[in-house]
């Protein structure tokens, strides 16, 4: 994504390993906000110094989707569905558009922190228990 570097994701996840690399040069750092691709289809929902994994699913059906990031109804070829675990009972489903950088568009960044809050305050209910 153009939105961030890689010298901003390693301050905001790595900072030790940040400062390794570039020095503790004064400089002010935006939260990383995003949905990034991983290896072997997953995603990665990174909000601040918080990241939670999104693994696919197989695609089933030939139905058409709602996307839970942008809410745009996407055709199965262009849609996927992806899982979250929070702990060994408890998972969300999402419905992403397979173009992350274009949905994450759409959404701007109100719909990127409502999906980050509702991903990530499940994950942090799953961390207590």
């Amino acid at each position: 994504m153009s939105d961030h570097s890689e010298r901003d994701l390693l301050r905001e996840l790595f900072p030790e390993t940040a400062r390794e690399e570039f020095g503790t040069g004064v400089s002010v750092t935006v939260p990383t906000l995003g949905l990034y691709p991983v290896a072997d289809g997953r995603m990665a929902l990174v909000s601040g110094g918080h990241l939670a994994e999104l693994e696919p699913l197989e695609q089933k059906g030939s139905k058409a989707a709602h996307c839970d990031l942008c809410h745009v109804t996407r055709s199965r070829s262009e849609a996927g569905v992806f899982r979250v675990r929070a702990t060994e009972r408890t998972t969300l489903y999402l419905t992403l558009c397979l173009n992350t950088e274009h949905c994450q568009r759409r959404a701007g960044k109100q719909g990127l922190e409502a999906l980050a809050a509702r991903v990530l305050s499940l994950a942090a209910v799953g961390r207590e228990e």
